[in-house]
């Protein structure tokens, strides 16, 4: 009697399913008629809002919607229920209530302008300092509002140069060519408190050995400069950053393609060919030599640096009308010139 009973209830469930399966196919069919016969006048189907609900409702509650759609492919229809997913929660998230009130555009252009003056700072340090300012924000917002960067903050490469300005010295190689298309590399060390050239040389097979010897050279006595800044070309080798080490100097070293972070040394280069190179013809070694050593001279005695408060490297004493008549010397060749007072 149990198993006639199960079976019976087996039979009438399928015959049922069965008929709604049919009636839903029914339905479809019906539908997709309706749309077709809608849009008989024009090129394309003519799906509106609710024949894309209508489908995605029945692919929700019926398996076998796929052998009965013919307008559309089946990835279309999971296509409009995503995006109708997605446009759901869009409009539910923008219906906020209560919450932190909204910090005003003006707050938040100060906040990333404390985080980016100040790479030390953290968030409760800002916080305090807009508190002090009479501004009541979270120390959470503000730590929301700040600015990304990477961790432990370090200091900019020119608050680095102002804090370190006389501990500091650069070293560059610079090219010059020929009257006989020959290359010669010079390379220079310069001291940038006084913008002072320390040393500089010549040669046309620069290495590793002889630009440590140049390095030797410019510190003869006592190192008094604690960070060597350069590039990363390939001549600072490893004989070389050893006599660094053995100098007692710690090496700064700029990023790749960035010659603006060794911009001083960079500047007397660009001066170097400005004021001096681009106006001569070079023949050899020797004659680059002596043209840069009077160069050099002039540099140092006589032209002055914005830098260094529109003074020389070594400073240039000032001479008031009383000592005379202003007189002009030739310096570099007749390049530039020297202005002095002398009595007449």
């Amino acid at each position: 009697m149990r198993n006639l009973l199960v079976s019976a209830y087996v039979c009438l469930r399928a015959a049922l399913k069965e008929r709604r399966d049919l009636a839903l196919e029914n339905l479809a069919l019906r539908q997709q008629l309706a749309v077709m016969k809608r849009s008989q006048s024009q090129m394309r189907l003519k799906i509106k809002q609710r024949d894309r609900m209508f489908w995605i409702w029945l692919s929700r509650t019926w398996s076998g919607w796929r052998a009965a759609l013919i307008i559309v492919k089946p990835e279309t229809v999971v296509g409009w229920h995503r995006r109708g997913f997605k446009s759901y929660w869009t409009k539910l998230s923008k219906h906020r209530v209560g919450g932190r009130p909204a910090v005003s555009l003006q707050v938040r252009a100060l906040i990333r302008q404390m985080a980016t003056a100040n790479p030390l700072w953290g968030a409760p340090r800002i916080h305090g300092e807009l508190l002090k300012l009479g501004i009541n924000v979270s120390e959470r917002s503000v730590s929301r509002l700040m600015p990304r960067r990477r961790q432990p903050p370090s200091q900019t490469w020119r608050t680095f140069l102002a804090n370190h300005l006389d501990e500091i010295a650069s070293v560059d190689l610079f090219t010059v060519p020929t009257v006989t298309f020959r290359v010669l590399f010079c390379l220079v060390v310069l001291r940038h408190d006084r913008r002072r050239v320390l040393h500089f040389n010549v040669t046309e097979h620069p290495t590793a050995h002889w630009a440590a010897q140049q390095l030797v050279e410019a510190f003869p006595e006592e190192v008094s400069v604690r960070y060597l800044l350069r590039d990363r070309d390939k001549i600072y080798g490893d004989y070389f950053q050893q006599r660094v080490r053995g100098l007692g100097l710690k090496e700064v070293l700029s990023a790749p393609r960035s010659p603006w972070q060794n911009g001083y040394v960079e500047r007397l280069i660009g001066s170097i060919r400005r004021e001096c190179l681009d106006h001569v013809i070079v023949v050899n070694e020797q004659h680059l030599r002596r043209i840069l050593h009077s160069y050099f001279e002039y540099y140092h005695r006589t032209r002055t640096h914005l830098s260094v408060d529109k003074d020389a490297p070594d400073t240039r004493p000032v001479q008031l009308p009383a000592m005379g008549t202003v007189i002009q010397i030739a310096e570099v060749g007749g390049l530039h010139h020297r202005y002095e007072r002398g009595a007449a």
